[in-house]
């Protein structure tokens, strides 16, 4: 009965061993497709398009900007008509995904030239082709110590129709 237990006791570890490999697997997959993404925008290659879901969605940083995938790729063709996009580089990123790994969503903190520091989180579907982007959104990452100052800066700017201090 011990060496049963044992035995048990070491094909349920090895298993949790499996898994959990599985799953750093998995993690460097999505990590490597993301960034891949990424500097598709920075490089700008039109394939950033095609690792977004036909019904996927992006939204952006500005309240308008809530894109299926080919409106936002016929958007955003003036910037890709550019040698780079925008650039996005992950400084962190957690992945998470359901039991069947064919679900899984991600959370990032990006650095940016143009905005500063960002973060996003997107989800993926793995199909048989590979990971698509059925969501990502953007946003700012305003330090809580001048939040106010940027909703007063907001609200100028709807009340005028331009940004405020200019």
């Amino acid at each position: 009965m011990k060496r049963f237990l044992a035995a048990s006791l070491l094909f349920l570890s090895l298993i949790g061993l499996a898994r959990a490999e599985t799953d750093a697997l998995l993690t460097r997959q999505v990590n490597a497709f993301v960034d891949e993404w990424h500097d598709d925008a920075a490089n700008a290659r039109m394939a950033y398009f095609d690792k977004i879901a036909p019904d996927g969605v992006y939204i952006g940083t500005d309240r308008s900007e809530l894109w299926k995938r080919d409106a936002f790729k016929t958007w955003a063709k003036k910037y890709f008509d550019r040698k780079s996009a925008w650039s996005y580089k992950a400084t962190r990123r957690n992945v998470y995904a359901t039991a069947d790994k064919s679900l899984i969503w991600f959370d990032e903190l990006l650095d940016t030239p143009n905005m500063g520091p960002c973060m996003a989180s997107g989800v993926i579907r793995k199909t048989a082709k590979g990971f698509e982007i059925v969501h990502y959104q953007l946003s700012m990452a305003v330090p809580n110590e001048v939040a106010g100052q940027v909703t007063e800066l907001i609200a100028g700017h709807d009340k005028t129709g331009k940004q405020a201090g200019k």
